[in-house]
């Protein structure tokens, strides 16, 4: 009797066989990662072509345990940083054929965070990316073990494997180098929120400058990264003639422009001032302020690349360097007298 039924068609395991190799070597192949021998590669082909085995997208995934979807947590926040970075890591990680599922979670609920993690997981996404607001949530993602790799995006003077970051402390200190060379001998901080992990790093750069070149170092004042919060602290300071401000964003500067003003100090004839960021409208205020740059395309592109690393080749383990700033000089720091 003649057994009429339509031949199986060839799976991973069966080109795996034939090839001599395991399916995790054949998927390697398959999805053409770079960390497969040129002998064994060719010999994974052949079998593919002799078995013309062609897995479908859905075969593909189940095998590789992989979707080319990241996951991305950002803060519930609308501020300038926090939202320039999760645009331009969509960005980098469209560029290299990946999807992103974003969620906003509270800023600093550890328990929101890790039930935002957890729906991720859910959706078996490749790897999550976490912008971080909070030293408490970077703690606490930092001791999590998870089955897939988690990058997160905030700046610390302790490097880690899992962090990608501008570098926040070498920024603060040529805002504060800046102001201290222009003639200021005592420059006030405004700093982002204390439990912000890239407000943190400000105040140490501010601080270490301070001490690296003798100067005294005034009280400390923390806003929410406002132009209110600028504007209320700066209306209610003991700034004086010959200080320097070095603000901790350009938002809250635009509040302590506002606040000297109507003090009757002017900037940078009587007070200069050095903010963070760059925001579009730091050119066009009056007078225009200097500000210290983040390069927030750069840094999406690293964390997709860290993403790829982590993703493709698990077992190497390095620490990305984190990325430079630029001081871009305008008139509220310079006096032309």
């Amino acid at each position: 009797m003649t057994d009429a039924r339509t031949p199986r068609a060839a799976n991973i395991f069966d080109v795996a066989r034939l090839a001599g190799v395991s399916h995790q070597t054949v998927s390697r192949v398959l999805n053409d990662m770079p960390n497969v021998r040129p002998a064994t590669r060719e010999r994974v082909e052949k079998a593919i072509a002799q078995l013309r085995y062609s897995p479908s997208p859905a075969a593909r995934a189940l095998v590789t345990r992989r979707t080319r979807t990241i996951g991305l947590i950002t803060p519930g926040t609308v501020q300038f940083g926090p939202t320039s970075v999760a645009t331009h890591f969509n960005f980098a990680a469209r560029s290299e054929r990946y999807n992103v599922d974003a969620i906003s979670s509270p800023e600093s609920d550890v328990v929101a965070v890790r039930a935002a993690i957890d729906g991720l997981l859910r959706q078996r996404v490749d790897a999550i990316v976490l912008i971080v607001v909070d030293l408490d949530v970077l703690a606490a993602v930092q001791g999590l073990e998870l089955d897939i790799p988690l990058v997160a995006v905030a700046a610390t003077s302790r490097p880690h494997p899992q962090l990608v970051a501008i570098d926040q402390y070498r920024g603060a200190r040529s805002a504060v180098r800046h102001l201290a060379e222009s003639g200021h001998r005592r420059i006030h901080h405004i700093a982002g929120p204390a439990r912000n992990p890239d407000a943190a790093e400000r105040v140490r750069g501010w601080r270490d400058e301070l001490v690296a070149r003798r100067l005294d170092i005034p009280p400390l004042t923390y806003g929410d990264w406002s132009a209110a919060s600028g504007f209320g602290i700066a209306i209610e300071s003991d700034i004086a003639p010959g200080d320097g401000i070095f603000v901790g964003n350009d938002h809250m500067a635009i509040g302590v422009l506002s606040a000297l003003r109507e003090r009757g100090l002017r900037v940078p004839e009587d007070v200069g001032i050095v903010g963070f960021d760059n925001v579009p409208e730091a050119a066009f205020l009056y007078p225009a302020l200097t500000t210290v740059e983040q390069d927030f395309p750069a840094l999406g592109a690293l964390i997709m690349q860290k993403v790829l690393l982590v993703v493709e080749q698990p077992d190497v383990v390095t620490e990305a360097t984190p990325l430079p700033t630029r001081l871009i000089v305008r008139q509220s720091s310079v006096s032309d007298g």
